[in-house]
């Protein structure tokens, strides 16, 4: 399953990106994604994509994306 975790800031998709590579021992990959109908890029938000994140560090994860003004969303 590929989680996504959204941030608005580049700065805290990096940070979050560094410690999800401490824990799961490969770093997530980082990009910019337009949500469906934005019409301004400064709107385009910045997404860590984590396949297979092991369900045990789901709650951790969720916390560090909360500390840095973000969510999870699984697909």
């Amino acid at each position: 399953m590929r989680n996504l975790l959204v941030f608005a800031e580049r700065d805290d998709a990096e940070e979050v990106a560094e410690t999800l590579g401490e824990w799961l021992g490969e770093v997530p990959r980082v990009v910019r994604e337009t949500l469906a109908g934005e019409d301004d890029a400064e709107d385009a938000q910045w997404v860590v994509v984590v396949e297979d994140l092991p369900a045990e560090l789901a709650g951790k994860v969720d916390a560090l994306a909360e500390e840095h003004d973000g969510w999870r969303e699984s697909q």
